[in-house]
């Protein structure tokens, strides 16, 4: 296999689904009954009395769901009428502090600290897939390296790395630490690593529709969580690419790659970084026509996704949905700041632009006055 193939047979084959031993590792049991799981009796708008730490309530509602502007792209479409039930959400995305607590109590090792497993590999990929080379099989995440200069952006592993020793505790490879970075979004998490995280916190991932409606903040067909008005060099509301991806990053908001969690203003429910720094896990599979099915429904009523996932470019690789775009989106690339952009990921990889925040369902209620909408 030239080096080429190699790099592409890794960017595209390796992540897929259930490619790493998957029997859990530590004290977690991911399959107890958790009541944070248990759909609430009734829509909530205000609160439940106990705020849990570092979560903020997100009030019952309904909103159009799916693209505006000329960003949007088909699988944001159609847009759709949803209303959801009350529920707390993290007002930041999981820091390296709290996701190494959860590592000291619990054991757990990610799956980009485990080496793949051929035989799992193979039950995901086309038939007649070759094996990679045994070099390649080894505990490795996939690291941004930039480019020299300008090249195709329709060819992702120019700036995709497959790098050994590259995990939440070293992003950038086995040299780099979380030095100084406690309080930075933890990457290198698969959906399967955050789930057992969610467990542990008795939390859950949001569905797609409560984290898109938890961005929006209260709007209503706003292109991107802080309005209309596209980032550029002076408008810098998160924490996205300045300059020519992916060789040229001028870091015109100070951050090169993360940045501190509520580095930038919180939306109007404060919550911190929907948008850029790192995309966030959502429970939801990973389907196109989504919307479509949901808009067949009328009002969809707490949507959870489908029930299994089929992506046409990939149909043999199950894929979850990532949301709110990271800090390698730019004007002229990607372009998923936005509330609606969706990203399709096998659930067992994790990259040094992922991470996640949870949510736990709302409860027993009180009587208080609820924020207006936003217009």
């Amino acid at each position: 296999m030239s080096h080429a193939l190699q790099a592409a047979w890794i960017l595209t084959v390796l992540p897929a689904c259930g490619a790493f031993d998957q029997q859990p590792v530590g004290t977690v049991d991911a399959a107890a009954p958790l009541p944070c799981c248990e759909t609430p009796s009734r829509f909530a708008t205000a609160p439940p009395v106990d705020a849990p730490p570092g979560m903020v309530w997100i009030p019952a509602g309904e909103f159009d769901m799916g693209g505006f502007g000329p960003e949007a792209r088909p699988d944001e479409l159609p847009v759709h009428r949803v209303r959801l039930e009350g529920f707390w959400m993290d007002a930041t995305e999981v820091t390296n502090a709290e996701f190494a607590r959860f590592v000291a109590e619990t054991g757990y090792v990610t799956l980009a600290e485990r080496k793949p497993d051929w035989e799992e590999i193979q039950k995901q990929v086309a038939p007649g897939t070759p094996k990679p080379d045994d070099s390649m099989l080894v505990a490795a995440s996939l690291v941004f390296t930039p480019t020299k200069g300008p090249v195709r952006l329709d060819d992702y592993t120019q700036w995709w790395t497959w790098m050994p020793g590259a995990n939440w505790r070293h992003p950038q490879g086995p040299a780099a630490d979380l030095v100084g970075k406690d309080d930075h979004p933890v990457v290198h998490v698969a959906w399967d690593d955050a789930i057992v995280y969610c467990v542990w916190a008795k939390k859950r991932l949001p569905t797609e529709a409560e984290w898109e409606y938890a961005c929006r903040g209260g709007t209503e067909h706003k292109r991107f969580p802080w309005g209309d008005e596209p980032p550029t060099g002076k408008n810098l509301p998160a924490n996205v690419w300045q300059g020519k991806f992916p060789y040229d990053n001028t870091a015109a908001d100070g951050h090169q790659l993360t940045a501190p969690v509520k580095s930038f203003p919180a939306n109007f429910y404060g919550l911190y970084d929907m948008g850029g720094n790192v995309w966030e896990w959502c429970q939801d599979w990973y389907r196109g026509d989504t919307y479509a099915e949901s808009a067949k429904t009328g009002v969809a009523l707490n949507p959870q996704g489908p029930a299994s996932s089929f992506d046409p470019d990939e149909p043999y690789m199950p894929k979850r949905i990532q949301r709110g775009g990271s800090f390698l989106c730019s004007d002229h690339f990607c372009t998923s700041y936005r509330p609606s952009a969706r990203m399709k990921t096998s659930p067992d990889t994790g990259m040094s632009h992922s991470g996640f925040r949870c949510v736990r369902s709302g409860g027993s209620v009180r009587s208080v006055q609820t924020p207006p909408v936003q217009k």
